[in-house]
């Protein structure tokens, strides 16, 4: 009898949230290897600003960093995997050799009985650039809306505004984990000394990188606690601040224009 071989691709998941795959790990084990994220990506086929991205991304839903960056040097600094993104990897490769072991068995012996591994997720992707893992510290209850306080970090909160019914069918409350997520074009920026105060989602931080295009300028931001907002201006906007690598800059963004997501 020939036995099909069954190729188990893994996601693994921070809180039930998807974090990385093969293509991710991949990409820190070469930073951890070369101490260069542009080395890193070389290697593993990844653009420049795609390996950012990823890093971005696994920071983000992460309680402490996995990857950061080290200043000075000949080369003008580099890259580094941290403890915690070496037990991701070892994590990662961990489940990757059990759930190889169970696809061997399904190719064996069918999925008879077998239907629960039916339900294991491979994870999603998301368009959306600012996704935090977050936990719900304060729900106030308004007649029509809900004001839901999230912490993003020790340094940072997101307030995000839902409806009484959307509250209600994602289950919000103190304590509860949840996704918030924030499209990049919703995401204002401004000098230190001209920025609102009144509003409640305000990030200071400091500008890592500012990608231009014909229309558009692209700002990563480093909000503290290794956390990365990313924010699409126009050009001429990002040109009229003077952005450059190195600036301090408040992000700001309206409650309602965040999206919540749990499991």
């Amino acid at each position: 009898m020939t036995v099909n071989k069954i190729d188990a691709l893994l996601a693994l998941r921070s809180e039930g949230r998807f974090l990385v795959g093969r293509d991710r790990i991949k990409l820190l084990e070469a930073v951890a290897e070369h101490g260069s994220i542009t080395k890193a990506a070389k290697v593993v086929g990844f653009s420049y600003k795609t390996a950012w991205d990823a890093v971005n991304a696994i920071n983000n839903l992460l309680p402490s960093p996995a990857f950061v960056t080290k200043a000075g040097g000949r080369s003008g600094g580099g890259a580094e995997v941290t403890a915690e993104g070496r037990r991701l990897i070892a994590t990662f490769h961990r489940l990757e050799e059990r759930l190889s072991r169970i696809s061997s068995l399904i190719a064996e012996e069918g999925l008879e009985d077998q239907e629960d591994f039916l339900l294991w997720s491979v994870g999603v992707k998301i368009s959306t650039r600012n996704v935090f893992q977050t936990e719900v510290v304060q729900v106030k209850k308004w007649p029509v809306d809900v004001e839901v306080t999230l912490r993003v970090s020790a340094e940072n909160s997101i307030l995000a505004v839902v409806t009484n019914d959307a509250a209600n069918e994602l289950g919000l409350e103190p304590g509860r984990k949840a996704l918030a997520l924030i499209k990049s074009s919703f995401v204002n920026l401004a000098p230190v000394d001209h920025a609102p105060s009144a509003t409640r989602n305000r990030f200071l931080g400091t500008v890592k990188r500012r990608i231009d295009a014909e229309r558009n300028s692209e700002i990563l931001l480093d909000i503290g606690g290794g956390k990365t907002m990313t924010a699409v201006v126009p050009r001429q906007t990002a040109e009229d601040l003077g952005i450059s690598e190195g600036d301090q800059e408040v992000a700001t963004f309206n409650a309602t224009n965040v999206i919540l997501a749990v499991d």
